[in-house]
């Protein structure tokens, strides 16, 4: 598929050069029968490449280089210190270096600080404990926001993973995902609802925890939802709800007010199957994970598509997609993407025009 509308887009700023080189240093062992080499672009020359494969996060060692000591150890037959896996990731945030992604089975949040080369974890302990992580988000300031689906509610975090408080309502019936705006005022909780419930939309809260109002309701009208799973707020504060069970993004202003739409179900470029991520990055390009096409797909802010991303596999690799879930989109423009049947995240750069030109030109 040739990418469309990228030439009224305005430039990228660089990526911050040492993220970018600690990204690609990060990059974990490979998966089985991998033999990509060289760099992943998307689309692939000779168009003009507007992604490249950065990294793929799987475990501590993504971010915590075995040490010559350890490598010693290993060699003589010591005891290798434990490497920590995810078990079942399901969404993602990023912010000021660090990737947060939450993980159903292991009950808890991973933490990859790339810029600091280190890993750690939190949600389980004490009242920050969570049962059952579903989405997250992170706010201008790294606090970072987890809905914790069988407690009903969203617990909020700094960005160590040292609790704040924790947002509960009765109105929330079925929390599955959570979008915050960039100073923390404005929480929205999406309540995916059930098959038998009419209670599918977005509650809002304020900073202190306080319900607003809930926005929505089942049905198939502009500002109603059905099985909502996921929403991200864009430039402006625009809302982006992805209403899975209409197969479509839903855009509202601050308040809730509807705005727009785009999407239909199908199973062509620009339609939607199994709709289970949404990203917004600062430009207002939508993100949108599909989980039957194996990839995302890339919208402008329109509901135009410009292109897909990632390969759809049955064998774990670079940029390989089985089961796409969770997205982020970090202040330096790098694309996170969970895959919870190879239990990784990987990460994409967006790149400037000059750097894809330079690409393509290399091609030939």
């Amino acid at each position: 598929m040739r990418s469309r509308g990228w030439e009224d887009r305005p430039r990228t700023r660089p990526a911050a050069a040492l993220l970018a080189a600690l990204l690609l240093a990060a990059c974990a062992a490979p998966g089985p029968r991998e033999a990509d080499t060289g760099p992943l672009y998307f689309p692939a020359p000779p168009e003009l490449p507007r992604f490249v494969h950065a990294a793929t996060l799987r475990s501590n060692r993504s971010v915590e280089p075995e040490t010559e000591e350890e490598r010693l150890r290993r060699r003589l037959g010591g005891a290798a210190d434990p490497v920590v896996t995810m078990v079942k990731p399901y969404d993602v945030a990023a912010h000021g270096g660090r990737v947060y992604v939450t993980d159903t089975l292991a009950a808890r949040v991973h933490v990859f600080d790339a810029a600091r080369r280190r890993y750690f974890q939190f949600g389980y302990r004490l009242e920050g404990k969570l049962a059952k992580p579903l989405g997250i988000a992170v706010d201008g300031r790294g606090f970072v926001y987890v809905v914790d689906g069988r407690q009903r509610r969203v617990v909020v975090y700094d960005g160590l993973g040292l609790y704040v408080r924790a947002l509960k309502s009765d109105e929330l019936v079925r929390p599955s995902g959570v979008a915050v705006n960039a100073d923390g005022s404005r929480i929205y909780v999406v309540d995916t609802g059930g098959i038998d419930s009419d209670h599918h939309g977005v509650a809002v809260f304020d900073a202190e925890g306080r319900l607003l109002r809930f926005i929505g309701g089942r049905g198939r009208e502009p500002g109603r939802f059905n099985l909502p799973v996921d929403a991200a707020v864009g430039p402006g504060g625009a809302l982006h709800v992805l209403d899975a069970g209409n197969f479509r993004v839903q855009v509202l202003d601050p308040e809730g007010r509807f705005l727009r739409a785009f999407g239909e179900v199908g199973d062509g470029p620009g339609q939607l199957a199994r709709p289970r991520g949404i990203a917004v990055d600062d430009e207002g390009l939508i993100y949108v994970s599909d989980g039957s096409f194996a990839n995302v797909q890339v919208f402008d802010p329109e509901g135009r598509l410009l292109l897909p991303l990632g390969r759809k596999a049955v064998e774990d690799g670079r940029a390989r997609l089985a089961l796409p879930s969770g997205l982020a989109v970090d202040e330096k423009r790098f694309l996170y993407i969970v895959d919870q049947y190879f239990a990784k995240v990987e990460v994409l750069r967006r790149l400037t025009e000059a750097e894809g030109r330079a690409a393509a030109a290399a091609s030939n």
